[in-house]
């Protein structure tokens, strides 16, 4: 069929467009060729340029940062500082063991460290720990590659695609426990093991650090070449002077093991400061209170690792520094002394029966210029038996009712307040308020009796009847039979005008002593409305019976009484020390000192009034004197007793006998507390007795100056 002329115009165009079309693609084919090639050989020139670049110019960099990156640096702790008493005797010192160490290289693995143990194991002798638990064979056993293979292949598919954490766990389940029947060189090799693969990656652990031979160092040093990681050094443990079979070594602390490390309350603090988690760190008391001074500067070793990460070499580039000496401001003979005297005296009163519900007993001997502790001793008293035990700590833990000794604080809120401003005189007489028990002194329970007392006499004698009436006119009223006391007495703001007094002396608050976890009492807060207004518990509150206070706080008192009104925080340590050649104590870095609190708000004269009631307390020749045993102490000393009425923890009615003092009066350079607490009978010739003993074993030990 032959096309009719339009149908044969159209098919030409199209054969000449085809045609068009071919040609343009086949000049687009080398374009494009042309294109990637100028592509890739710009990037080959810039790939070429950066290299050189490297090479030539950041070469040594580059070469820094290799060394760098297989040079590492490990840190290895040094010894504590060693702590003395004030004469310069060791207490806590160190003890250096020879040792095998092992720092774990960043790719070393299980299979890596049992072969080290099991040469380690002909070249040194470990016993095996008698500790190696189930779980220990185990890790043992499977850091076999063989024993490995067999207990993958012991594993479910299940089991297999478990994350690794829960699948080595399945790995451990799956060993048998005929397998982990080990005989006793395979108990050592896996004693060295365990120890070993217990490090973290470039930490550093003991394999050996008790009772390495001479033998065994020389030889670990011969074959350091072969034992990745293995080297020799040092340990250290603390040791105490076989002399402290008591109260100081409760006062000195403990620290952690290497297995405790950081404590996990403290662990961040640490860790700011450079430690490292296994560290070990003062636990308690001065260990813990000094621990900066104490810890030592760690050395330094450069460890080298091969391409596999295994150490290769390590190298000392800094030798560890022991830790700064502290010396404390006890003498050892003296805390020997005073620890005997307070320990006789009260397991007597045990043995007797008249203490037989106390829980214990303490006393306290301060410097009132400085505030240095020279003895703290306590002992605690189980009700059940007679067997006393050490307890030290107590003197600033453990709070109990004070009695009269506080009076010199009452008299002081006196003159605060204007109640009274010099020797004034009161009228001592049974105090008898609406809806309360007769309050009088012990020489005046009868109604109508009075007898003039001066504030010395007062003090002196120790009257109760003088305190309340003080405190009545701070009231501002005037004591009447079965008056009610007006609103304000049940106040807060009453109470503390006396508490605040008190603080001044230190009872009440914090001594802040060098030492954690003081105690500052009990401040009762019952104000006594559910008796009427006032009921009582005020008056109570000025002669001592009704807050608490540590043996500590008032060791406090007497001395900022001592020295004329100035509170001066206590502390055990006097010094702190570098080492001399020989590691021995060196010259003092920094002394200690107690800090100036606070001055008591009276005047000297006040004061004066105050200290001459304390010594007359002593030295006076009425038959209601309360401390006239004292006078015949060693050095001249001054006084104030105290009972007060308690009810011991099983609910009997019992008495605490207490006393505070200071000597020589007119120079003082010893300031005391003693507290006996709940005892069948007031009991105040033995508080005094010890009282002046301890004043004697101080003449005895010091000297009076």
């Amino acid at each position: 069929m032959k096309l009719t002329n339009p149908f044969k115009k159209l098919f030409e165009k199209l054969r000449l467009a085809d045609e068009n079309g071919r040609n343009q693609n086949k000049s687009h084919v080398p374009f494009r060729l042309n294109f990637l090639f100028f592509v890739i050989f710009g990037l080959f020139v810039i790939l070429v340029t950066r290299l050189g670049y490297l090479q030539i110019v950041e070469g040594d960099k580059m070469k820094a940062e290799m060394k760098a990156s297989t040079v590492i640096t490990v840190k290895e702790n040094a010894p504590r500082g060693v702590i003395y008493d004030a004469d310069g005797t060791a207490l806590v010192n160190n003890v250096a063991n020879p040792a095998i160490t092992f720092t774990r290289g960043n790719a070393m693995e299980a299979s890596d460290i049992l072969k080290l143990a099991n040469e380690l194991n002909t070249l040194i002798d470990v016993p095996a720990d008698e500790n190696l638990t189930t779980r220990d064979k185990k890790d043992y056993w499977l850091a076999d590659k063989e024993h490995l293979k067999e207990a993958e292949d012991r594993l479910s598919f299940k089991e297999k695609n478990l994350d690794t954490t829960d699948e080595y766990q399945k790995l451990v389940d799956k060993v048998k426990d005929s397998e982990i029947q080990l005989d006793e060189n395979q108990l050592k090799v896996a004693t060295i093991f365990k120890r070993m693969n217990g490090a973290s990656a470039l930490s550093t652990v003991f394999v050996k650090n008790e009772g390495v031979t001479d033998e065994e160092l020389a030889v670990v040093a011969e074959h350091a070449s072969d034992l990745p990681g293995v080297s020799t050094g040092t340990d250290w443990d603390r040791s105490y002077n076989e002399a402290l079979d008591g109260s100081l070594k409760s006062i000195l602390g403990t620290i952690t093991t290497e297995k405790e490390g950081l404590p996990a309350e403290d662990a961040d603090e640490y860790l700011k400061k450079g430690y490292s988690r296994n560290d070990r760190v003062g636990k308690s008391y001065l260990e813990k209170q000094y621990e900066d001074q104490l810890q030592g500067k760690k050395g330094e070793y450069k460890v080298t690792l091969n391409q596999e990460g295994n150490i290769e070499k390590q190298k000392e580039v800094k030798k560890g520094e022991k830790g700064s000496n502290i010396v404390l401001t006890i003498n050892a003979d003296f805390q020997t002394k005073v620890e005997t005297i307070l320990k006789t005296h009260f397991q007597g009163l045990v043995d007797s029966g008249v203490a037989r519900y106390s829980p214990g007993a303490y006393a306290v001997a301060l410097n009132p210029s400085t505030g240095e502790v020279y003895a703290m001793t306590g002992f605690t008293h189980d009700i059940n038996s007679k067997t006393l035990e050490e307890n030290t700590l107590g003197t600033i833990t453990n709070a109990f009712v004070p009695g009269s000794v506080v009076k010199g604080g009452t008299v002081t809120a006196g003159y605060e307040t204007g109640a009274i401003s010099g020797n004034d005189v009161l009228i001592d007489q049974p105090i008898k308020l609406s809806g309360t028990s007769l309050k009088g002194s012990i020489y005046n329970q009868v109604l109508g009796n009075q007898i003039p007392l001066n504030t010395v006499k007062a003090l002196e004698w120790s009257s109760n009847a003088y305190m309340m009436q003080l405190v009545l006119r701070m009231l501002g009223v005037q004591y009447q039979q079965n008056m009610t006391l007006p609103e304000i007495a049940s106040t807060k703001e009453m109470y503390d005008k006396l508490r605040n007094a008190f603080a001044e002396y230190g009872m009440g608050v914090k001594t802040q002593i060098d030492l954690p976890n003081e105690a500052t009492g009990v401040m009762n807060t019952n104000f006594g409305k559910e008796n009427g207004p006032g009921g009582g518990n005020l008056l109570d509150l000025s002669f001592g019976q009704y807050d608490t206070y540590t043996p500590m706080q008032l060791a406090q008192y007497a001395a900022t009484v001592a020295n004329g009104g100035t509170r001066i925080s206590p502390h055990v340590v006097k010094g702190i020390y570098d080492n001399n050649d020989s590691g021995g104590l060196g010259k003092l870095q920094k002394e200690i000192t107690g800090k100036k609190l606070n001055q008591v708000n009276i005047s000297a004269d006040q004061m004066g009034i105050i200290k001459e009631g304390f010594y007359q307390a002593v030295h006076g020749n009425d038959a209601y004197t309360t401390a006239t045993d004292l006078a015949s102490a060693k050095i001249d000393p001054a006084a104030k007793t105290g009972t007060a009425e308690t009810v011991a923890e099983n609910g009997a009615s019992t008495i605490n006998s207490n006393i505070v003092a200071y000597a020589p009066y007119d120079n003082p350079q010893v300031a005391i507390s003693v507290m006996l607490p709940n005892l069948d009978e007031e009991h105040d010739d033995t508080n005094k007795a010890i009282a002046k003993e301890i004043i004697n074993a101080f003449a005895d030990t010091y000297g009076v100056q």
